[in-house]
């Protein structure tokens, strides 16, 4: 049977990752901010903006908790034909 480790993540990605998302958060407050439209246009792009990094959030943990999902539905069935196997191999042998 396969052991699945989890796979590990350097601190170094993590702060990369948390430097892309400052920056990029701070580049669209500042387009919106300094956007020449009226203030409901403005607000209806921040709104838009906010769903959009939620809605990424949501299919990131989603698609994670699905693969998670799969591999211990994977290493539970292993085990089943694992032990089927060990005991039509000891009626073989008594």
């Amino acid at each position: 049977m396969q052991d699945y480790a989890p796979s590990k993540v350097s601190a170094a990605w993590n702060l990369f990752t948390y430097f892309n998302f400052a920056v990029g958060a701070s580049m669209m407050a500042g387009g919106i901010y300094f956007l020449e439209a009226s203030f409901a246009a403005k607000g209806f792009y921040a709104m838009a903006a906010l769903m959009l990094v939620n809605s990424t959030a949501a299919i990131t943990k989603t698609l994670r908790d699905n693969e998670e999902s799969q591999r211990l539905y994977n290493k539970l069935d292993e085990a089943r034909t694992e032990r089927l196997l060990m005991e039509v191999s000891a009626q073989k042998a008594a």
